[in-house]
């Protein structure tokens, strides 16, 4: 009964992937799909529990019965205590991290302390304000969430750039350049925090061991695309609209809330190796601060009925809670796989077959380029749970699911926010810059630093 299970579940997992991978041309939602998958998953691991804890964890569960009777109730118990709450665990403080940037965001959105990255990208010059905007893309989505940044971007650059065409190209430059900032650091990406917040990698490491390949991948693709761009472009440089509920903050209050919240971002590495506490209790204290300063700088503004609009759009607020929900889906989902043992079989498999950490590598690419990137990532990570602190594969799988993204741009969250905006097709996208996209991340693999 144990196997029956044990191939039920991981069908219910293939058949998730599955329906995940043609999001696009099914219209599903994945976060709908990663969330049934997880929790029917566990459900059906519970049932069958006492199967499954006495194949996997027989020792552990005797000790923990301390003589008592092996009562249906007690494997439960065994099961909800000891085993579910561990990967609970696992997924909240991702969920908990990116809840807390994500408000932070949120904050400094609401008060316009990113509306002088729209000055800084006054040019006519169509290339000049294609390497602006990409590298400006480029370094915060190092800092923040990707749907964020993509959001962010692409909105400035809907107001600044005229013409669908050239807004095809400037959008496919941004999806580029925010993936490939995402995945240098551990806070830029859910993947690279998952590594973090599990001690698979350091901080610093990291981020040198990625440096080379992400702007290999973000140059030479936004390098190509440069040359379907005219010499001048006719820029549209309109007044910043009525905000509302930040109407008070002048540039100087608006770059402190900027300093005080990005900042904070860059601080959390170094809280984390100072008190070894979870990294998003930083982000939440982070938060806080912002917070209280959020307050301080519009005391004034909370004495009156003046807060007739907020700045983030539902549609941004409600694809954020979609993408907290599909990691925690999946990570459930690959937890409760996991548990089974069908993993670590499939593991030796590898070992037997391949055994070879660049082919893996690349077979992270090639699944990222029409599976989720964090799915992907996700999935190969719990391969080799026990591979060594800061291990050369870490950095390939998460740099290669992160690449494979920039193929077809689909399967990550950056480019299926700009793909919508711009109304960017996948045939486009390849036809001219998806090819070279391949050729720059096989290029940058052999730049990751071990």
């Amino acid at each position: 009964m144990w196997l029956k299970m044990t191939l039920v579940i991981v069908a219910i997992l293939l058949l998730g992937f599955a329906l995940i991978a043609t999001a696009p041309l099914t219209r599903m939602n994945k976060a709908a799909i990663a969330v049934f998958a997880g929790t029917v998953g566990w459900v059906l691991y519970i049932c069958w529990g006492a199967d499954f804890v006495m194949k996997m964890h027989s020792s552990e569960y005797i000790d923990w019965l301390s003589g008592a009777n092996a009562t249906s109730l007690a494997v439960k118990q065994y099961i909800a205590q000891n085993i579910f709450l561990k990967y609970v665990g696992r997924g909240a403080e991702i969920v908990l991290f990116l809840l807390a940037t994500m408000t932070i965001v949120e904050i400094l959105d609401n008060n316009g302390c990113f509306d002088f990255l729209k000055e800084v990208m006054r040019t006519r010059k169509s290339k000049h304000l294609l390497w602006i905007m990409t590298s400006l893309a480029f370094v915060v989505s190092a800092n923040l969430d990707n749907i964020t940044t993509a959001t962010m971007m692409a909105v400035i650059m809907h107001s600044i750039v005229p013409g669908r065409k050239a807004r095809q190209i400037y959008g496919a430059a941004l999806a580029i350049a925010v993936t490939c900032g995402g995945a240098l650091t551990v806070v830029g990406d859910p993947v690279g925090l998952v590594l973090w917040t599990n001690g698979y990698v350091t901080a610093t490491n990291f981020s040198m061991s990625l440096l080379l390949p992400c702007v290999i991948s973000w140059l030479l693709p936004t390098l190509w695309l440069s040359r379907l761009l005219p010499e001048t472009i006719d820029s549209q440089w309109s007044t910043m609209p009525y905000r509302g509920d930040d109407t008070n903050l002048n540039k100087w209050q608006r770059l402190l809330m900027l300093v005080v919240g990005i900042g904070g971002l860059w601080f959390i590495p170094t809280f984390h190796n100072i008190t070894q506490l979870s990294p998003f209790i930083g982000a939440l204290c982070v938060l806080s601060v912002l917070w209280i300063v959020n307050e301080v700088m519009n005391r004034k503004l909370f004495d009156v009925d003046k807060m007739i609009q907020r700045r983030t759009p539902r549609a941004l607020q409600y694809a954020l809670i979609q993408r907290i929900l599909f990691v925690m889906g999946i990570m459930l989902a690959i937890g409760v796989t996991a548990e089974t043992g069908a993993i670590a079989w499939l593991a030796r498999i590898c070992d037997t077959y391949i055994n070879n950490v660049w082919i893996m590598g690349a077979l992270a690419g090639f699944f990222g380029t029409f599976l989720d990137t964090f799915a992907t990532a996700i999935s190969f990570f719990s391969l080799y749970p026990d591979a060594s602190q800061n291990d050369i594969y870490w950095k390939l799988v998460a740099y290669s699911a992160a690449m494979g993204s920039n193929v077809f741009l689909f399967s990550g969250v950056s480019g299926i926010v700009i793909m919508k905006m711009e109304r960017i097709s996948v045939g486009w996208f390849f036809r001219n810059v998806g090819w070279v996209s391949i050729l720059s991340w096989v290029l940058g693999m052999a730049f990751v630093l071990g």
